[in-house]
């Protein structure tokens, strides 16, 4: 079975790797040029004679928190090379994991390599673990198998500085419309992590499904999560596994960002509890793919006792300093209604000590003081609505890009593309990648931007494979777009940069779009 990235449990003990295990190096092996990346970085000075790893390398990790790091590494180099690799606080030479003051922010890093080792410096763990994700790509894609492979395993000399161009890198999985388990969220944050992706957005609910366990509304999680587009069984999480999700997530350092929509697709919680509809009978479940249909009952105090336990119960569960209340779509809320829900809601979000964020429409509201809006509009929508969202950020309201005709990975990539939808056109390879996130939207102060995000909608996918397919290779580009330097875009040197990934995401076990756009390299 093909591992999980980056997610090894080693089986064996360490003794059992032992020199001489691997087949002979192939012939005519040559080190990744430092600036071959991705994300590129920001700045790569070659020089200097490759490092190889060899079996007598070590990963020296100075502190605790380095330590979990160079475990980290181990296990998705040991399987490969054949290596015992032993992580040391001790030694000189090999990989050494070193954490230290310096002008590399809360994620950036510096790796140093020459023929003595391969030296990875940061201010705080987060800064080593991207460093890694670069290192792994420095090697071999056969690195990222889980079999003894020949090597040599080179990593070319000199230096790279690197730091993100914005704090928020992020990418949305919708696990209404489709149910997608605990072992296949990992396997996308595994994905994740190797771009430096660092928030996993949670679409927890919506007309199909419920996903999450509240305790104090059992009904929503039991009847609500019963189903999901096309009739399946659909599923939930409880709390604990909830809990295990972002546990592994923060050990790739990605904040889980969860989402409950409303007051629109919410037919899920309508289905679970009567009351919280208008005329108090329950609708039925849904299992088409219709939107705008659903809405809570504003005018109840029913409507705000039940956000205010699922804020609360969901707030607890979640260590990270955000809760996402969509707000999208909400066609059956009149705009009063919609604007009074919203004033009610989000100071809810705030007691429980989480900064609000919502889809763009929550700009037509009173967005809360520090709010975040999610731009999903496309590069057709009206002067009027991008005008507000612009007006909103000169007001303080922080923005994530997600143009839909860019970044949704849901939209096909052309006509015959066997999944996804095309409601906001084809999204192939160049146009997901080409576009500053920094100058898109016209009015919209720079200084609003805290970043990018690629939504994945599940209508159409339904397993990992689908996950692979559409995520793939457009993912990668989004992530660029959020953590290089705008010096560095340029879709020429980006799709020869991509297409040297095709070989890792088949290591990997990645079954992605072969899109004729990249020149993928011979099989």
């Amino acid at each position: 079975m093909t591992r999980l990235l980056g997610s090894l449990l080693l089986v064996a003990a360490a003794g059992a790797f032992s020199v001489g295990a691997a087949p002979a190096p192939g012939p005519g092996a040559a080190a990744t040029p430092l600036d071959r990346v991705v994300p590129a970085p920001a700045a790569a000075e070659p020089g200097g004679t490759p490092y190889r790893i060899t079996a007598g390398t070590h990963i020296r990790a100075d502190s605790g928190a380095a330590r979990e790091v160079g475990q980290y590494l181990a296990d998705v180099l040991r399987p490969s090379t054949g290596y015992r690799l032993p992580v040391t606080d001790h030694g000189s030479g090999g990989i050494r994991l070193r954490l230290a003051e310096g002008s590399f922010g809360e994620e950036g890093y510096r790796l140093d390599s020459g023929s003595a080792g391969v030296t990875i410096t940061a201010r705080g763990p987060a800064g080593l673990f991207h460093g890694v994700q670069t290192l792994r790509q420095l090697l071999p894609a056969a690195v990222e198998k889980d079999s003894v492979q020949p090597g040599p395993w080179l990593v070319a000399g000199g230096t790279i500085r690197d730091t993100p161009r914005f704090g928020w890198r992020g990418a949305m999985l919708d696990v209404s419309r489709h149910f997608f388990g605990v072992d296949e969220v990992k396997r996308y944050i595994d994905q994740l992590a190797l771009y430096k992706i660092n928030k996993l957005h949670l679409h927890l609910s919506d007309d199909q499904g419920w996903r999450i366990a509240v305790d104090s509304w059992p009904n929503l999680a039991a009847h609500g999560g019963s189903t999901e587009v096309g009739g399946g069984p659909g599923g939930h999480y409880t709390k604990d596994q909830y809990k295990e999700i972002v546990r592994y997530a923060s050990s790739r350092f990605l904040e889980v960002v969860p989402e409950i929509d409303m007051p629109g697709h919410t037919n899920a919680a309508l289905a679970s509890y009567a009351e919280l509809n208008c005329d108090g009978v329950a609708p039925p479940l849904y299992t088409g793919t219709r939107v705008g249909f659903s809405s809570l009952c504003v005018g109840k105090d029913v409507t705000y006792d039940f956000v205010d336990d699922v804020v609360r119960e969901i707030a607890a569960l979640t260590p990270g300093k955000y809760l996402h209340i969509g707000g999208d779509e909400a066609h059956s809320t009149s705009h009063d209604d919609y604007v009074a829900f919203m004033d009610r809601v989000q100071p809810v979000v705030a007691k429980y000590g989480k900064t609000v964020i919502g889809w763009h429409q929550l700009t037509g509201a009173h967005p809360a003081e520090g709010a975040i809006a999610q731009y999903w509009g496309v590069d057709a929508s009206s002067a009027a609505e991008k005008a507000r969202v612009a007006a909103a950020a000169r007001n303080g309201t922080g923005l994530i890009l997600s143009p839909a005709d860019r970044v949704y990975l849901d939209m096909k990539y052309d006509a015959n593309t066997p999944l996804g939808l095309s409601w906001a056109g084809y999204v192939e390879v160049q146009r997901s990648y080409d576009w500053d996130p920094g100058a898109y939207l016209p009015g919209a102060p720079a200084s609003a931007i805290r970043g990018v995000e690629a939504p994945l909608w599940t209508e159409t996918i339904q397993n990992s494979g689908h996950i692979d397919f559409m995520a793939f290779p457009r993912l990668p580009g989004v992530a660029e777009l959020g953590w290089s330097p705008a010096a560095t875009h340029d879709w020429g040197d980006y799709r020869e940069r991509l297409a040297a990934q095709g070989p890792r995401w088949d290591a990997l076990g990645i079954g992605f779009y072969r899109s004729p756009q990249v020149p993928w390299p011979a099989a």
